[in-house]
């Protein structure tokens, strides 16, 4: 069993990292064909008010018809962070501190990200929350690279970040909070169903998703917890360029929907890491099986 605990770290590490770097390969799609989701950040009261203590006026803040403002030229400096810790994800190693430093970084890019958001949401605390798989994969990649991806607190962090993603979709499922229109929507297109049933199906599947963060704080339960988080992350990710990519749109709506698949693998691959850590341990069986036939043998005669 000792030889097998090597590889299971090589590939628990191998899904953090793939984690880590398809989920900002996914945003700095995002942020460099389209633009990042900040406009929640900047376009409030509260904002201009700073900018123009700041002696900065109208035209500086949000740009002219000639010149970019200060938020078109930070939306478009975003888009860096992201392409570069998409990059140090695949490449960092042990000891790599300055990798780590920038995962980091990556990390609080992420949070900034998942806040405005947020803002944008008018606030409602589960579009925060449901980010945070997104937001700690980095974090999960410097544990797994510092202290081992099998340590108490790398899998600790790992079952916090599948809860906040199946809390925040569970009680906009459930409607606890209003239920987003892209849920109704992805529902309504893959599976052809009505209203009425729609909602029903969003109502059980969001019952179970917190029935899963549930079961995955119980020994007996977590590890069919984990697959069913895997499964369903996997499906709920594919289910955005399913439900939009179309053969009459521009590259079948690839551009406008792919990725929102790709920076969506934590989802899947965070809680594929928990259901292979919790893998019951087997011992190798031939050793025994030599020991006893050594132990029936005939003892040499002197």
């Amino acid at each position: 069993m000792t030889r097998q605990l090597p590889t299971m770290s090589r590939r628990a590490t191998l899904l953090l990292r793939l984690a880590a770097f398809l989920c900002f390969a996914g945003w700095a799609w995002q942020h460099v064909y389209w633009e990042g989701p900040y406009g929640g950040l900047f376009w409030q009261e509260g904002t201009f008010e700073l900018a123009a203590r700041l002696g900065v006026d109208w035209d500086a803040f949000v740009g002219s018809g000639a010149d970019d403002g200060w938020v078109q030229r930070f939306v478009a400096w975003m888009a860096w962070p992201y392409v570069v810790c998409a990059c140090l994800a695949l490449t960092a190693r042990r000891g790599g501190r300055l990798q780590f430093a920038g995962l980091l970084v990556g990390a609080a890019c992420l949070t900034l990200l998942a806040y405005a958001k947020c803002v944008a949401d008018q606030g409602q605390l589960p579009t925060f929350v449901e980010h945070g798989g997104q937001i700690l994969s980095p974090v999960l990649l410097v544990l797994a690279l510092t202290v081992g991806p099998r340590l108490r607190a790398t899998v600790a962090v790992a079952v916090l970040a599948v809860m906040s993603v199946f809390a925040g979709h569970g009680v906009y499922a459930l409607g606890l909070w209003p239920t987003p229109p892209t849920f109704h929507g992805m529902t309504t297109i893959i599976l052809g169903t009505e209203h009425d049933a729609t909602v029903a199906l969003l109502r059980a599947v969001g019952a179970l998703d917190l029935l899963a963060c549930l079961a995955l704080l119980h020994p007996s339960t977590r590890r069919s917890a984990a697959l069913y988080a895997a499964a369903w992350g996997a499906l709920t990710a594919l289910a955005r360029p399913v439900a939009g990519m179309s053969t009459s749109l521009h590259h079948w709506g690839a551009d406008q929907f792919l990725h929102e698949a790709v920076l969506r693998a934590p989802h899947a691959l965070l809680p594929l890491f928990l259901f292979l850590h919790w893998a019951p341990d087997r011992a190798p069986e031939k050793a025994p099986r030599c020991t006893e036939q050594l132990s029936r043998s005939p003892s040499p005669a002197h």
